[in-house]
């Protein structure tokens, strides 16, 4: 299976992102619904289900890394350039377009499982990262890890992934500026949280 067909994006930090998309949506909290001091951490996992193996793949999951970090470069760009869409009755507007998006294509989905995948959509998550980088100037970075193996993942995490490769995104000017020992530690702990 191509790489790019067996990929995955989310957002980690904060935890409960899904939540703050959510209420956001339903009109319950404003933007920005994440604070200035948060860390953000988004990731990009490359062979969700099979892995990443061959010079052929692994080439192709850099690649898809690298088109990530540009897209998501030229979307704060956009934002920085253009602040009115910070606005939030635009940004909930753009969300409940994606909203109708996804809705048409899955059709009898109940109101909670819409929910849940709106608020876990890679083109939502990635204009959220964009914006907040925006809206508070920050600096951000991306690392590639892997194709793991198993000196960097804990043995609880083997199955899931071993031969991944994952992208981490934050909002710091680099991985030295972060709060933690490791970059891949807050993944790690988000993992073990969701199950």
């Amino acid at each position: 299976m191509p790489v790019a067909l067996d990929s995955y994006m989310g957002m980690f930090l904060p935890a409960d992102m899904q939540k703050r998309i959510t209420r956001f949506l339903a009109g319950d909290s404003g933007f920005p619904y994440i604070r200035k001091d948060e860390p953000m951490g988004a990731f990009f996992m490359f062979g969700r289900e099979f892995g990443v193996h061959g010079d052929a793949e692994i080439g192709e999951a850099k690649d898809l890394a690298r088109r990530t970090v540009e897209q998501a470069a030229k979307e704060v760009r956009m934002y920085l350039s253009n602040p009115g869409r910070l606005d939030p009755a635009f940004t909930r507007e753009n969300y409940t377009k994606r909203m109708l998006q996804i809705a048409v294509d899955t059709q009898g989905m109940g109101q909670e499982e819409m929910n849940r995948r709106v608020a876990g959509d890679p083109a939502i998550l990635l204009d959220c990262f964009a914006q907040h980088v925006a809206h508070f100037g920050h600096d951000f970075c991306f690392k590639i890890f892997g194709p793991l193996d198993k000196s960097l993942v804990p043995a609880l995490f083997q199955k899931k992934l071993k031969g991944r490769m994952i992208l981490l995104g934050y909002n710091a000017k680099n991985m030295n500026e972060l709060p933690f020992t490791n970059p891949l530690e807050p993944f790690f702990d988000w993992l073990l949280k969701v199950g």
